[in-house]
């Protein structure tokens, strides 16, 4: 179909339906350090909405704007709502939600991942969610403990 025929509006009409961004099933445990992101990107959710709503919103054309930062305020509202934080037991000696766990592979690779909340988990920067599979493995065990993951055995060399 040539463009000559379709409505200017209905790329924007398209953009400003965004979907609701998913909001995970399991509970939202978060480290002091998540909470305070899920606080900042709130707060950057209300400016937004706030930048839209000023710009004139679906108004004046800029749906899509209106449409994100409603989105975004809906997620991080929902999110510092549900957030139980979590503070590290000092009295455990165990792997704890909040730790960062130094580990060896069979192949003799050594990593190091801080088990965090999912809003705050990123793998590239050492950070993985309480429910990824690895830190499943890791959690409850103790230093030189193993534990089966990825499909071989990993040992835990350090937890801080």
């Amino acid at each position: 179909m040539s463009v000559a025929f379709t409505k200017e509006g209905d790329s924007e009409a398209f953009a400003a339906d965004l979907p609701d961004r998913p909001i995970s099933s399991h509970p939202n445990l978060v480290t002091p350090q998540g909470l305070a992101k899920i606080e900042a990107e709130l707060a950057s959710a209300r400016a937004a909405y706030a930048s839209a709503q000023s710009a004139g919103g679906a108004a004046d054309g800029d749906r899509t704007a209106m449409a994100r930062a409603t989105r975004d305020l809906r997620y991080w509202s929902a999110r510092r709502a549900t957030a139980q934080l979590m503070e590290r037991d000092p009295t455990k000696t165990v792997v704890q939600f909040g730790d960062r766990v130094t580990f060896e592979r069979e192949d003799g690779r050594v990593q190091t991942f801080r088990i965090v909340g999912e809003d705050e988990a990123d793998p590239a920067k050492g950070s993985v969610s309480y429910i990824a599979p690895i830190a499943r493995a890791l959690l409850g065990k103790a230093l030189g403990e193993t534990a089966a993951a990825s499909g071989g055995e990993i040992e835990i060399t350090a937890i801080d």
